[in-house]
């Protein structure tokens, strides 16, 4: 958690509270109740407590639960009549006994436990629903709630046992336990019983009233946790798919007419025109992208012989072009006077592979979709989402109690869930279309001149980045077999009396996890992209600077196909070739896009360029890492001389 959330504190109203707010508190801002609201607080709570004066029958309170709802609460225990029974005098009423089970019963979840973040993000939400007002609870157990999660008390809830409806009543059941004294918590990294954590913390366990139980654990809090948090995520995570395709299109000295905006003006999804707007940003001050054809030399091996000069014989690797014979370009002379007639690594032809053309189409289809969830989740951030909905004013006095408690259906989280589906199919398909790059890069049929694998190779002995491809395959495959819809299949439940559930928080919690594994693909390109981007400007480079020292001569000599010396053709070849050399004499020096050039310095602060094959294990982990913790992104938006906080809120650009 870091020291900035530490220090700031948010204030929970049940109508105000954003995404931005919920990430704050689970990285460690503390939370406050607004003092103006907690009056509709005191009125639910207080018109609750007189209507069971009043022996009302309400669900929740004065019955039974799910398929108990059909059995009243009596005024005395019949189990202290049973033969043998020993009455408790300490035990409490019947009221509270009944909210008490529904918290100790309920707690069945199992696996390994939720993250910190998670919990704290579970809190502050069930936290905020509450103080809408409409749910009964009391003014003494929300405070309750907000000085176990300000004193760092995180209850330990294990990730598996919600069906998304009612709400995620395991999971919260886990949360609420640990405020009764009971179930585990961490408190300083420390796992300890709940009732510990309280005692070490200063606080005290409390005592459930009329509904508090039902209020504590009815609502879609875990799935909304998970799905806040997972957005949070993504968010960045498409900035950075941009960022490395970005980089990826440079790598190939790619064509950058599929970005214009006039192009995007005609199909204008809104995530595609973000996209391709964030692209030629990214790619602003490149010398690379739209490079002439002929310019782009080809990689070949190094050989002793290759260079003259002992600064160029310092070299990785060797380059090369094919000329196109006179006699090769009938039918073609308008466009070999538009590009001189020589093939190096860039083929003629006007448009990429769709792993680049498509970029705008596939990642703004994606960023669509988070536009879409993030929609739901911001609804249901500040939405009732307990059962039933208390409405002590809001209705005539003479109304009879049924109108004025009304069991409905707000626990139901398929919203969240059919909003979580979409993102699950989204996320393998922005991991598939950035392997699919990473691919191009290393595979020397598509990669458009650049050495295979991105090695030297020149003894035949080195792999280069070869098997960096099977781990990202790996990964989109293992995202694909995940991406299968949860909320397509309901299992009913409480003895059908809950017969169709949502099934969100699994939704919700794959997506979360899925989001990691996305970002791995994606330092995964990033770190192949960088060495082809050193490999092509490389390259490129030394080709204009043999062109700025040698004469015709000495570039002929890296050209294939050459007339032999006494050939009619061979001054006319030797004229071509010196336009050649002239062209890149007097270009100025090849170089990525600005935002580009700022992420590759980033990268390789830390990960040096490969010359020959070593250990490359712990660089990929340095290459997610930097993905992961933003440093890579925040590179390039730095050189682009945007604001981190700007990207992708509001519609913006995304950089």
């Amino acid at each position: 958690m870091s020291n900035e959330a530490h220090n700031e504190t948010i204030r929970l109203d049940g109508r105000s509270l954003t995404r931005g707010h919920v990430v704050a508190v689970a990285r460690g801002a503390r939370a406050e109740l607004d003092a103006g609201q907690l009056e509709q607080v005191r009125r639910a709570a207080d018109f609750l407590a007189e209507q069971v004066r009043q022996q009302e029958p309400i669900y929740g309170v004065s019955t039974g639960f799910g398929s108990n709802a059909d059995r009243l609460l009596g005024a005395h225990r019949l189990r202290d009549e049973l033969p043998g029974a020993t009455r408790d005098p300490d035990a409490g009423s019947l009221h509270s006994e009944l909210q008490r089970n529904l918290i100790i019963t309920h707690a069945v979840c199992v696996g390994e436990p939720f993250a910190a973040d998670v919990v704290r993000a579970m809190l502050v939400i069930r936290i905020n629903t509450l103080m809408k007002g409409h749910s009964g609870i009391r003014v003494q157990t929300l405070q309750a709630m907000v000085d176990m999660l300000n004193a760092g008390i995180v209850p330990v809830v294990p990730k598996l046992g919600s069906v998304g409806a009612s709400g995620d009543l395991a999971p919260l059941s886990h949360l609420a336990i640990v405020l009764l004294g009971g179930g585990e918590a961490f408190l300083d990294g420390e796992r300890v019983p709940g009732g510990e954590a309280l005692r070490r913390a200063g606080l005290s366990p409390v005592e459930l009233s009329y509904k508090e139980g039902l209020a504590l654990n009815n609502g879609t809090a875990q799935m909304l946790a998970c799905g806040v948090l997972a957005l949070d995520q993504l968010e960045q995570l498409l900035d950075t798919a941009d960022l490395a395709a970005a980089m990826t299109v440079d790598a190939f000295a790619g064509r950058l007419g599929a970005f214009r905006e006039a192009v995007h003006a005609l199909r204008p999804h809104p995530g595609q025109v973000d996209v391709a707007a964030n692209l030629r940003e990214l790619l602003d001050g490149s010398t690379l992208a739209d490079i002439p054809y002929h310019l782009v030399p080809r990689f070949r091996p190094w050989q002793p012989d290759s260079w003259q000069t002992a600064e160029q014989q310092a070299l990785r690797f060797d380059i090369g072009w094919d000329w196109v014979p006179l006699g090769q370009r009938h039918g073609r002379e308008r466009f070999y006077q538009r590009f001189r007639p020589f093939r190096g690594g860039k083929k003629h032809q006007p448009q990429d592979s769709y792993s680049l053309r498509c970029v705008p189409q596939v990642h703004g289809a994606v960023r669509d979709a988070l536009a879409q969830a993030q929609r739901v989740h911001d609804i249901e951030l500040n939405a009732v989402t307990d059962n039933p909905l208390v409405f002590p004013g809001h209705v005539s006095e003479d109304m009879p109690i049924e109108d004025r408690v009304v069991s409905a259906g707000h626990f139901h989280g398929m919203p969240l869930a059919l909003a979580m589906s979409y993102i699950k199919a989204a996320i393998p398909v922005l991991a598939s279309i950035s392997e699919r790059r990473l691919n191009k890069l290393v595979d020397p049929a598509t990669s458009d001149g650049l050495p295979p694998f991105l090695i030297g190779n020149e003894d035949a002995t080195e792999s280069g980045c070869m098997i960096v491809q099977y781990t990202a395959a790996a990964i989109v495959n293992d995202l694909a077999t995940r991406a299968h819809p949860a909320s397509v299949y309901s299992v009913p439940t409480s003895a059908n009396a809950e017969d169709h559930v949502s099934m969100g928080a699994n939704e919700a919690r794959h997506v979360l996890d899925m989001c990691a594994d996305l970002g791995k693909v994606l330092g995964l390109e990033a770190y192949v992209a960088a060495q082809a981007l050193d490999f092509r400007r490389d390259m490129i480079n030394a080709a204009r600077e043999l062109a700025r020292s040698g004469d015709a001569e000495s570039l002929a000599s890296k050209v294939h196909g050459a007339p032999p010396v006494g050939h009619e053709d061979r001054a006319a070849f030797l004229a071509e070739v010196e336009g050649l050399r002239r062209e890149l004499a007097e270009s100025a020096e090849f170089t990525p896009g600005n935002a580009v050039s700022a992420a590759l310095d980033a990268l390789r602060e830390e990960i040096p360029f490969m010359r020959f094959d070593r250990a490359m294990d712990a660089e990929v982990q340095t290459a997610v890492r930097l993905v992961a913790s933003g440093r890579l992104l925040s590179a390039a938006r730095a050189r682009a001389g945007d604001e981190p906080a700007q990207a992708m809120r509001g519609g913006g650009s995304g950089l």
